[in-house]
């Protein structure tokens, strides 16, 4: 499919309404494999250069903000190769979501809102980010008046 056309559905799908029919339709017209009863919801973003790669299994749901990406390499398309990714049936997907290349997300799994997934995640498991945690100190806070230079000296080493 040409490329053009390829963004513009994907655009489509990412505003579309009907977050049961008309978005997963779309994505299935791009190239998406999708099984029955998928539920994706609005803002979500499936790769627009290797579509083909993703694989999302029946009575899915993928969470609002969510973006499923197959390739991770500068150029066009061919540049590179896609990754696989598999999502088998049953699987809900939490919003804001990042699914990377070569991802397989076992049958039944959760994925806490939020989560960045990389590697194989197995059935039937909740999977999240571990409690939130204070990284360091910010002692000059990063907002427009300030240079990306001056926050990055500003941050120290949090003491235990």
């Amino acid at each position: 499919m040409n490329i053009i056309v390829q963004r513009l559905l994907r655009r489509f799908a990412y505003f579309a309404p009907g977050g049961g029919t008309l978005r997963p339709w779309l994505h299935s017209i791009r190239g998406v494999t999708i099984g029955k009863d998928v539920w994706i919801s609005q803002y979500v973003y499936i790769d627009e250069i290797h579509p083909e790669a993703i694989s999302i299994g029946d009575y899915c749901t993928i969470g609002i903000g969510c973006s499923i990406i197959a390739h991770l390499y500068w150029g066009k398309r061919g540049s590179g190769k896609p990754g696989k990714i598999i999502i088998e049936n049953d699987v809900f997907i939490g919003p804001h979501c990042v699914i990377l290349p070569d991802t397989h997300i076992g049958k039944g799994s959760v994925i806490q809102a939020g989560t960045t997934v990389s590697k194989y995640v197995p059935p039937g498991v909740l999977v999240g980010r571990k409690e939130m945690d204070i990284l360091a100190n910010v002692t000059v806070p990063l907002t427009k008046r300030v240079q990306m230079k001056d926050y990055l000296y500003g941050i120290r080493k949090r003491s235990a």
